[in-house]
């Protein structure tokens, strides 16, 4: 609940008025059974129409402030919640962004998806009908039977009976529902995964035929989702007809009470018809109230899973050093272009405790302005490698040392300026191809980025196409091929001209002759820039200046091609693999 006033205090007008006029409506209704007790005792005995039509109109009246007052606050009501609900989702957003590698891996993509989404939407309208019920129908059900009390004699033993035990009732439901909402969240967080990752795997799915699997398994999770809904909705369920049922028969007691008071003269007809009226009142009030902390524990189960997650914080602190763009060269020439010179010294590092270490005892040297190529086979720590140098993860032993400082000495933010990042998986936003190219820099310009494309050797593809830099693309560049995305993905990282460009195995749907010019052309134009080329491919990292070679998350081997090849098993054998011997011992 901390947690959702911090929101609602940026809508505080809203959120007291909305209350205020759900009030002042119910306030106008509790009069009604009064009138109407008045029009029957005085004005029908009578024959007043004069006095009937006042006092319907004076009904009529209430009934319209009542309408007005409604409308007013179902207006505050619905603004302080989809402002909380849009604070909730913009801070939650910004928190996730904020967590490292380690805390989103954790947590998971559908867990953050499920809590952003339909929790959120839960808080918001949980919180919306709160402020409009949590006052008027206690207010109502208090008032209806304090009137009741007032007016009415023997009738007063059923109001006193009824209304504790259906609150005890509601409450007993409450306590059984709260835990069962709970797990019900938790279902969908699997079903949403699940989907999830069908979706996002459909070309996989498909290739392997395996459409009756999945369903299979969708309809199980699916199900279970649905028993549960079920049982948690046929627990809810039995409010409404226990409370009708409690009701009416109170309702009947009073018809049979109330009636036998006027024939003793003790009570008027319009005093019976005002206590059904309240008595009425009361049970659709109550039934309101019930539904009402249904919806409630849903929606605090749902603020829990959201605190939750916001109460998860990175693992990862902050350094305070800023990274300096300009380091003396040793041969005494300064360079003003951001350098880096970077040493792993006994580095270890596993993704969770149970894990086999990823990288394991890992010492190197990568020098400024050098392009270093890191090769080895799948699931050898090449990826690991360079998240740790980029510090996208923390390791568990050794530094990771830039520039003779460590690595977690510096503000993260100044490292990301400072380094640029091309992942695996091309991946790319929908919009224009300029948006997607200032991504690296939002000040880069034309010139700038048609450099960058022709680095990447995108530009006579991208002419092609007819429309330059407002070239649209769609969700994940679904309108493009492997190797255009590729190419534009390495463009967006070469906007950006920082100190370090790792690029890993990106370069992987290029032809030969196309990865070979882009190799060169960055080489061409990276002058003092430290390049780590990840790859699979020996052509595509035996140029380099030094090749570190990879093997169950150990260095086993380290040079140039030609000292690898005579030195190091390990890339013989893949020389080997991929060249031939006889090219491998050229």
């Amino acid at each position: 609940m901390k947690l959702l006033g911090k929101y609602i205090r940026s809508s505080l007008k809203e959120t007291i008025l909305a209350p205020l006029f759900k009030m002042l409506e119910a306030a106008l209704e509790l009069v009604i059974p009064l009138i109407v007790s008045i029009i029957i005792d005085e004005g029908i005995p009578r024959g007043d129409s004069g006095f009937i039509i006042k006092y319907g109109v004076f009904m009529i009246a209430l009934g319209v402030g009542g309408f007005v007052s409604s409308v007013t606050a179902q207006y505050f009501a619905a603004k302080s919640a989809a402002d909380t609900g849009a604070g909730l989702r913009r801070d939650l957003f910004a928190h996730i962004n904020r967590l490292s590698y380690k805390e989103i891996d954790s947590i998971g993509t559908s867990t953050l998806i499920t809590r952003m989404t339909s929790d959120v939407n839960q808080v918001q309208y949980a919180l919306n009908m709160f402020l409009r019920l949590f006052l008027r129908s206690p207010f109502i059900v208090i008032g209806a039977a304090v009137c009741a009390f007032i007016i009415g004699r023997k009738t007063d033993i059923v109001f006193g009976v009824t209304i504790p035990a259906l609150f005890a009732f509601i409450f007993i439901i409450l306590m059984i529902t709260m835990p069962l909402n709970a797990k019900v969240q938790q279902v969908l967080e699997k079903l949403t995964r699940q989907i999830r990752e069908n979706i996002s795997g459909a070309r996989v799915v498909r290739a392997f035929n395996r459409q009756e699997d999945e369903n299979a398994e969708f309809t199980e999770r699916s199900g279970e989702l649905f028993k549960r809904q079920l049982f948690s909705g046929g627990v809810s369920g039995l409010l409404n007809p226990l409370s009708y049922a409690a009701i009416n028969a109170a309702i009947v007691l009073i018809i049979y009470i109330g009636g036998g008071e006027v024939d003793e003269g003790a009570v008027s007809r319009g005093t019976v018809v005002a206590l059904v009226n309240y008595m009425s009142q009361i049970l659709v009030e109550l039934i309101k109230l019930a539904n009402l902390i249904i919806l409630e524990s849903k929606g605090l189960a749902s603020l829990k899973r959201v605190s939750e997650l916001f109460g998860i914080e990175n693992s990862m602190k902050d350094g305070k050093a800023e990274f300096s763009a300009a380091v003396s060269d040793p041969s005494g020439n300064d360079d003003a272009s951001p350098a880096w010179d970077i040493s792993l010294e006994h580095v270890s590092f596993r993704y969770s405790k149970d894990a086999d270490p990823a990288v394991d005892d890992v010492s190197i040297r990568i020098r400024r302005g050098q392009t270093a190529g890191i090769i080895g086979g799948t699931g050898s720590g090449k990826s690991t490698l360079a998240a740790l140098i980029l510090r996208l993860y923390d390791a568990d032993s050794g530094a990771v040392l830039v520039n003779g400082r460590e690595i977690k000495d510096y503000t993260k933010e100044s490292l990301i300026n400072n380094s640029a990042f091309v992942p695996q998986k091309a991946s790319l936003f929908s919009g224009t191809l300029k948006d997607n190219l200032q991504i690296g820099d939002k000040t880069a310009g034309e010139t700038e980025m048609y450099e960058a494309l022709r680095t990447a050797q995108a530009e006579a593809f991208v002419n092609e196409k007819g429309k330059g830099l407002d070239m649209e693309i769609e969700e994940g560049g679904a309108n493009l091929s492997g190797g255009q995305k590729q190419r534009l993905t390495i463009a967006r990282a070469l906007v950006k001209k920082a100190g370090l460009l790792i690029m890993d195995d990106s370069s992987s749907a290029l032809d030969y002759a196309t990865d070979a010019a882009l190799r060169s052309s960055i080489k061409k134009n990276g002058r003092g820039r430290t390049t780590i080329i990840i790859s699979q491919r020996i052509a595509t990292v035996r140029d380099a200046d030094v090749i570190i070679v990879m093997d169950e998350g150990k260095v086993v081997g380290t040079g140039n091609h030609n000292e690898l090849v005579k030195t190091c098993p390990v890339y013989q054998e893949i020389c080997a693999t991929q060249l031939g011997e006889e090219a491998a011992d050229a």
